[in-house]
């Protein structure tokens, strides 16, 4: 029952990564307008929300490959837990330094931080049921 949980979630937690990731590579306009965001006619903005799709996106290919993979699992538990940890406390440090942004964001930043604790959690229990 645990590596199936540990299955579903990487699943999710992988495309999740890889539709934000693909979204910000190759559509940032689009995507950030759809958070209340505007990216028009800033070509040094749009550089580095493209770098960062990128990593996502290949984050969020390891995360996946960690649902079919049994041998890169615990790798992609972690790569989970630094990735929407990261990402949430990061937007956390934000908001105490710059203010409250649009409830969108506030709630992306809950999943993130949901998300990633949920990682560490079952990083626990994967460790705990490779030991047995």
């Amino acid at each position: 029952m645990k590596t199936k949980t540990i299955t579903v979630f990487l699943f999710l937690s992988g495309v999740t990564g890889i539709y934000i990731g693909f979204s910000l590579l190759f559509t940032p306009i689009e995507f950030e307008a759809s958070a209340g965001i505007p990216v028009v006619n800033n070509v040094n903005l749009l550089s580095e929300i493209r770098s960062s799709g990128g990593i996502l996106l290949a984050a969020g290919f390891i995360i996946a490959l960690g649902a079919f993979r049994p041998e890169i699992t615990r790798t992609a538990l972690i790569i989970s837990s630094l990735f929407y940890l990261g990402y949430g406390i990061s937007r956390s440090v934000a908001i105490l330094f710059d203010g409250a942004p649009d409830t969108s964001l506030i709630a992306v930043t809950l999943a993130e931080l949901i998300i990633g604790a949920i990682s560490l959690v079952l990083l626990r229990s994967h460790s705990y049921i490779i030991k047995k």
